[in-house]
């Protein structure tokens, strides 16, 4: 192949010749994350992304020359979020790998519709440094190369399922602050269900508690805060269970008690 062979990846080809090129790489993907983020992923196209930059369609596939380019350069700029800054990645197999997971939950949040959307995209030069960092993260776990992958791919699994429940949760506060009625109606639904008799288990965790009332209502809460913490201390239960079946080394337990007032999960 040729570098102009379409068939290559966009990061395998270079960026248009000219001595200043209009657009970069990095604004392309800037607009239409931006679109994605607030119209979804469906509603990026190229058409769409040019005119945002205001230019014409054709002109943009001079910098992108299909769909797919598109994406995955939009791939590339999210993996850049998650990745944590120079010089910031801590020492101690645990703590880095805290840091990672936080980093790239913060990325995903950002940016919800990505999970699902860009499974199929390129493998960029930022994913390659995401990787890059989660191994040096657990370089010093003493664990066997297959082993240090599965323990990276526990995180991951976490990160992503995290993400996957507070992005619905978050849907459900958005529905609930805008359609009071159809929450209203759900509950008195969900009510008639439990007075059954079907549902013992739900209502002996409900017990005399008013559904309505979410400062008495027992589950979990779905406010930011408590979707973080959450998020914190779930990833350190699954350290936990990682120190002990893996082996690994591990300071001492508190030294990873959870302390919401230094775990800042944004980027």
């Amino acid at each position: 192949m040729t570098t102009g062979d379409p068939g290559i990846p966009i990061w395998a080809r270079p960026e248009p010749g000219s001595r200043r090129p209009r657009f970069t790489r990095e604004q392309i993907a800037s607009v239409a994350l931006g679109i994605a983020d607030r119209e979804g992923f469906d509603a990026v196209t190229m058409r769409r992304v040019a005119s945002e930059l205001g230019a014409g369609t054709m002109s943009l596939y001079h910098y992108v020359r299909s769909r797919d380019d598109l994406v995955a350069l939009m791939d590339d700029a999210l993996m850049a979020e998650a990745l944590v800054p120079p010089g910031e990645l801590p020492t101690g197999w645990r703590d880095a790998l805290i840091a990672v997971a936080r980093r790239t939950r913060a990325a995903l949040v950002g940016h919800p519709w990505a999970l699902v959307a860009l499974q199929s995209s390129q493998f960029g030069p930022s994913a390659m440094r995401h990787f890059e960092q989660s191994l040096a993260a657990v370089d010093d776990t003493g664990l066997a190369p297959a082993a240090k992958f599965e323990l990276l791919s526990l995180v991951d699994d976490y990160v992503f399922g995290n993400v996957l429940h507070a992005s619905e949760a978050r849907v459900r506060m958005k529905v609930a602050g805008s359609n009071p009625e159809i929450v209203s109606a759900m509950i008195e639904f969900g009510l008639a269900q439990l007075r059954t008799g079907e549902f013992p288990h739900m209502s002996a965790l409900l017990g005399d508690a008013d559904p309505r009332d979410r400062a008495s209502a027992p589950g979990p809460a779905m406010d930011e805060k408590s979707l973080n913490d959450q998020f914190e201390r779930g990833l350190q239960a699954v350290l936990d269970g990682a120190t002990s079946r893996m082996g690994m080394a591990s300071a001492d337990a508190d030294t990873h008690a959870l302390d919401h007032r230094s775990a800042d999960p944004s980027p």
